[in-house]
């Protein structure tokens, strides 16, 4: 059985899968995000320990064509997650993708895709999408 959320008509049961009807869609409720800043370098990890949020990353320069990574603890995670994430910020320069997945943490990887040295504060919105492997 599956949760169909309806806008109009509330929560129902049904068989197939989590859908949405209503313009709010899927996703957490307010209380379930946080929002962390990188403090010493684009490459310093961070902590947060909530199931969404907003990293604000440190302005050190990241040169052009070069890459980062730095890891997000956070004890919701486990190794079979799928972690969502993406810039919300100067989203033409720079490519953001998770490397890995392990219990209590991901690694983010950043890559400064234009022709400029870049030394902006970066920030990055993620979601946990809970995994199963049986």
């Amino acid at each position: 059985m599956a949760i169909i959320i309806d806008g109009t008509n509330g929560i129902a049961g049904a068989p197939g899968s989590l859908t949405s009807a209503g313009a709010g869609g899927v996703g957490y409720v307010t209380g379930s995000g946080g929002t962390v800043t990188q403090l010493t370098s684009k490459s310093t990890a961070v902590t947060l320990n909530t199931a969404a949020g907003q990293i604000t990353m440190n302005n050190a320069t990241l040169t052009a064509g070069s890459s980062v990574a730095f890891s997000l603890n956070n004890s919701l995670i486990l190794a079979s997650d799928l972690i969502v994430i993406n810039p919300s910020t100067n989203t033409a320069n720079y490519r953001v993708h998770i490397t890995g997945v392990v219990n209590g943490a991901a690694i983010i990887n950043v890559t400064n895709i234009s022709a400029a040295n870049l030394s902006d504060s970066l920030i990055l919105n993620f979601a946990i999408i809970k995994g199963a492997t049986s």
